[in-house]
């Protein structure tokens, strides 16, 4: 059970069944019929999804480490923080974002800290995501899986950059933005702002 499931539903909102079109190595496409609190039937195409972590890697020096990589829906690369699928049964979101921090950008964290936790798309998809702040990083073996990890690349920005990242829309990736204007907020960070502050 995810977060989204314990959360209250709609009053009078009945979720009836699912009508699975299509089921994929990532995410499942459903009918979802309902009943409004009137009665009345309706249906709704649902993206169902296991859920994301993302991780803010933070540097002593006030950089964190982002990875520029290819997003096929778009068919653009994005500047993301590290980011990766729930896809281990139970296993607990930290454990994932530890996992997924090594993987894609070589680093472990000795200190990892919940950010936020939000619904990507709640107009037609459950995905739910836990975004973490890793600080006391170290270098370790990457094991990147795929063929956009493969060819990704990793950049260091410093944390002052960013609020002119965002007005650029040079950072567009919601977990991204979320997580870096959360960073900032809780280090004091921001445009002619020391580093550490």
């Amino acid at each position: 059970m995810t977060p989204a499931d314990e959360a209250p539903v709609g009053p009078g909102f009945a979720h009836v069944r699912d009508e699975v079109v299509h089921t994929g190595p990532v995410i499942s496409l459903v009918v979802g019929h309902y009943t409004a609190p009137d009665g009345t039937p309706f249906t709704r195409e649902v993206v169902r999804h296991p859920g994301a972590v993302s991780v803010v890697p933070l540097h002593a020096d006030g950089t964190v480490t982002l990875v520029r990589q290819y997003r096929a829906a778009l068919d653009r690369e994005l500047l993301e923080i590290p980011a990766g699928k729930r896809d281990i049964v139970g296993e607990a979101p930290e454990v994932t974002a530890a996992r997924e921090l090594a993987e894609e950008v070589g680093l472990r964290a000795g200190r990892l800290e919940p950010l936020a936790q939000f619904v990507n798309s709640a107009g037609f998809s459950d995905e739910y995501s836990h975004v973490f702040l890793a600080t006391d990083l170290s270098e370790v073996a990457d094991a990147r899986q795929g063929l956009e990890e493969q060819h990704m690349a990793v950049e260091r920005v410093d944390l002052r950059d960013v609020p002119g990242l965002i007005a650029r829309h040079d950072l567009v990736d919601a977990k991204t933005v979320i997580g870096l204007t959360l960073t900032i907020a809780r280090r004091g960070d921001g445009p002619g702002v020391a580093p550490g502050r």
